[in-house]
């Protein structure tokens, strides 16, 4: 018998499918990630830190904040640095929430938003993203009730890709002034989309981002959250004072100071292999959600026979299923020469 919350102890863990992913064997298409290593400028400030003998001392993240504040356009005091964005939505949550209260979730979406509302024991209340509609920005507003205190709104969604626009995150936070709006942009790099010019008027915005997906680092975990003064000093009372590893900090830093490097490769990325990609679905005649992220949400015929396919062709993607209970395959958008050498698999394999 567990010590813990009963609801708690009768959750299931989140277990993303990491077993035999191998980017020696594999083009790795199945995460979102990037596809190819990060900067000689990120690992040589890594490599320099180690040897600096600095690891026996507690963090010192020194202007880390202020640096992404630059980034983002806005000021050091609506910025935090988390362990991942999926810290900063945890954080956000966590901070508004109470057990008993609603949360609206469309989906199907990214698993961690639901994971913590569960935890957080709140209610869930899930309208349906549609290829043809998005978001399903009118049946959330008609979900919000007096204890809806989490409203998700991804941007864009995670399997789909499909954003939201920025007059209808302005609703949403019109709409349920007491409950959070979660603006998740992890994918920000590859879309551009940003809420950030409504966190001065919306105290009830919170905007999530990350160092995992575009800059290619989620094995060090390092996010940020960008929101109002007020709730950046929330969110930092409750965020422990060294959760953040020194060199998530290190890299992140260096990424900044060396941006040309990743912007070559979202211009690779969302330039030239997202609309060959595109344009070979299209030309076959094969369904697929149109997406402004850096993945495709793809409807084969046969989705299990390709994904075997492809793993055997060294090429990992990864099936999703919708709400209607049919399967696709989430595929990323890796480089133009990886992009080609997955048209020339499905092309045989269709």
């Amino acid at each position: 018998m567990s010590i813990f919350k009963d609801h708690i102890s009768a959750m299931e863990a989140y277990k993303p499918p990491l077993e035999g992913r191998d980017g020696q064997r594999f083009i790795l298409l199945d995460f979102n990630e990037r596809t190819i290593p990060v900067s000689p400028a990120i690992k040589q400030a890594l490599v320099d830190f180690i040897h600096s003998d600095r690891i026996q001392q507690y963090p010192n993240y020194g202007n880390i904040t202020g640096q992404l504040a630059e980034y983002c356009g806005v000021t050091s005091d609506q910025v935090a640095i988390t362990n991942g964005s999926d810290h900063g939505i945890e954080l956000a949550i966590r901070g508004v929430c109470r057990e008993g209260d609603q949360a609206i979730i469309p989906g199907p979406t990214f698993a961690i938003y639901s994971q913590v509302a569960k935890v957080e024991g709140l209610s869930i209340v899930s309208p349906e993203y549609t290829q043809q509609g998005g978001y399903p920005i009118d049946e959330v507003i008609a979900a919000i009730t007096d204890k809806t205190r989490l409203i998700v709104a991804a941007n864009p969604n995670n399997p789909c890709g499909t954003p939201i626009s920025l007059s209808d995150i302005e609703r949403l936070a019109v709409a349920a002034p007491n409950a959070v709006i979660l603006v998740d942009e992890c994918y920000y790099e590859y879309t551009r989309l940003t809420a950030k010019s409504l966190i001065e008027n919306y105290k009830n915005i919170v905007i999530t981002r990350t160092f995992s997906k575009t800059w290619g680092m989620p094995s060090l975990r390092f996010g940020y959250v960008i929101t109002c003064k007020e709730n950046i000093n929330a969110i930092l009372v409750m965020r422990g004072p060294y959760d953040i590893n020194q060199l998530a900090v290190v890299a992140a830093s260096a990424a900044l100071n060396d941006p040309e490097y990743t912007e070559q490769y979202i211009q690779e990325v969302m330039g030239q292999s997202k609309p060959l990609l595109e344009s070979f679905l299209a030309e076959k005649g094969i369904n697929f959600w149109k997406s402004v992220a850096n993945y495709i949400l793809v409807y084969f015929d046969n989705p299990e026979n390709i994904k075997r396919a492809l793993e055997t062709a060294g090429i990992l993607v990864r099936p999703r299923v919708d709400n209607q209970g049919k399967t696709a395959l989430r595929i990323t958008f890796g480089t133009l020469e990886q992009t080609q050498k997955l048209i020339s698999v499905l092309n045989d394999l269709i």
